[in-house]
């Protein structure tokens, strides 16, 4: 009798709300925080202070990017060099925003969406599309506020943790040390045998092939940039003769 009346109080009352993105976000903050502790220690072990090293995760906030830049600085590449090393590195973010725009079916207010969108990553972006596709009249801008923010906070934390840690903390746990330095190598290591697994391996290879000779021949932020160049490339041209990648 009352279906009819049923779909219209759901959307009315079903809004995802700020608690629930700060509890969609503990999967994020539980890995965000160890990978960030090992950025902290490494940054000061490269020569940084630990309010430089906090500093990169507060304003660049890029994961991966922020272990390039620090190694890159530190080995004495120009800041341009390792500015636009980075930039091609996280180009894909520039696609997030338009995608997500797309599937979300309520108005944006921009102070808030500016809040958000500061902290639009990879997992937070995932996340967020999750929620659309399964419903898009439960997202809401409060939710999303609420998993950018404590994701955004947890690298903090963890990094200041990290850089701290780095300052002699550990000294007296060469072990856990140890496995702190190697956590950041291992986590893409095992992103890179995931990728063989897909349709991206042709990808995954090119880029592969594109950085090692970029290291042979040149340096270490040629390699980074020819390897991006050849994986992306590879990609397109992957696009285009068998059509979008099954992502399944």
């Amino acid at each position: 009798m009352d279906s009819s009346a049923t779909p219209t109080d759901v959307s009315a009352v079903s809004t995802a709300t700020l608690q629930e993105g700060i509890k969609d976000s503990l999967p994020i903050v539980l890995s965000y925080v160890p990978v960030a502790f090992a950025f902290g220690m490494n940054a000061t072990k490269l020569g940084f202070t630990p309010l430089e090293s906090v500093f990169f995760s507060c304003i660049i906030y890029a994961g991966a990017s922020q272990f390039v830049i620090t190694t890159m600085l530190a080995a004495g590449s120009a800041l341009w060099v390792a500015a636009l090393t980075v930039m091609a590195m996280d180009v894909r973010h520039v696609l997030y925003g338009p995608s997500l725009r797309s599937r979300i079916v309520s108005p944006l207010k921009n102070p808030k969406t500016a809040i958000w969108a500061f902290g639009l990553t990879d997992e937070v972006f995932a996340a967020a599309t999750a929620k659309l596709v399964r419903n898009n009249r439960r997202w809401s801008e409060e939710w999303m506020i609420g998993i950018a923010f404590c994701s955004w906070f947890s690298w903090v934390l963890g990094t200041v943790l990290g850089a701290f840690s780095g300052s002699g903390l550990l000294e007296g746990y060469p072990a856990v040390e140890s496995a702190l330095s190697f956590m950041l190598p291992a986590l893409f290591m095992s992103f890179l045998l995931a990728s063989f697994q897909r349709k991206q391996a042709p990808a995954v290879t090119a880029a592969l092939l594109g950085a090692l000779a970029g290291v042979t021949l040149f340096s270490i932020p040629a390699a980074i940039l020819a390897g991006i160049v050849a994986g992306c490339l590879t990609a397109l041209v992957q696009a285009f003769y068998q059509g979008t990648p099954d992502e399944s």
